[in-house]
């Protein structure tokens, strides 16, 4: 399923995102707040390769996110998947180059994938977990509806209910 709103695409996320997914990562502040391989270049290939192949079941996976207007450059992806890839709760991320940071750009992206969530899988709830140091990704988790529910792991868990919409 592709999306659009007024400044964005956004498009399953493929193999032809990979090399752009790496160097992202790869980007000073990108993976700061984000437990990963992102150390080790073997450990990391693979990891983004499983992440990008893996079926995340009927509606699920990573999109990738790009400027309407130039419509081959890679921003970054949101994601809607099992939580930590395994579930059983349903939780939303996301992830952009620093260029795009601070211009509402994950939140529109996340709240196109809430919307899908919500009436379309018809999803009961959605989470996000996020590192307490990471106040940008807290104010697009408060932005998108969510609402801190508890720490877990280190990290906070925020949550947003269907019934909330």
């Amino acid at each position: 399923m592709i999306f659009e709103t007024e400044r964005l695409i956004l498009r399953p996320r493929t193999m032809d995102d990979f090399d752009a997914c790496i160097a992202m990562d790869n980007v000073a502040g990108v993976t700061d707040y984000i437990q990963g391989p992102w150390d080790n270049a073997k450990k990391h290939t693979a990891f983004v390769t499983d992440r990008i192949n893996r079926d995340y079941g009927f509606g699920l996976g990573y999109w990738s996110i790009f400027i309407r207007d130039v419509p081959d450059l890679f921003i970054g992806w949101v994601l809607l998947i099992p939580e930590d890839a395994i579930g059983p709760d349903i939780e939303i991320g996301w992830r952009l180059f620093p260029d795009y940071w601070g211009k509402g750009i994950a939140t529109e992206a996340a709240h196109v994938l809430m919307q899908y969530a919500f009436e379309t899988l018809k999803l009961p709830k959605i989470v996000a977990g996020i590192d307490p140091r990471n106040s940008g990704s807290i104010g697009v988790a408060r932005k998108i509806g969510m609402t801190f529910r508890s720490q877990q792991n280190g990290y906070d868990l925020y949550l947003r209910d269907r019934d909330a919409t």
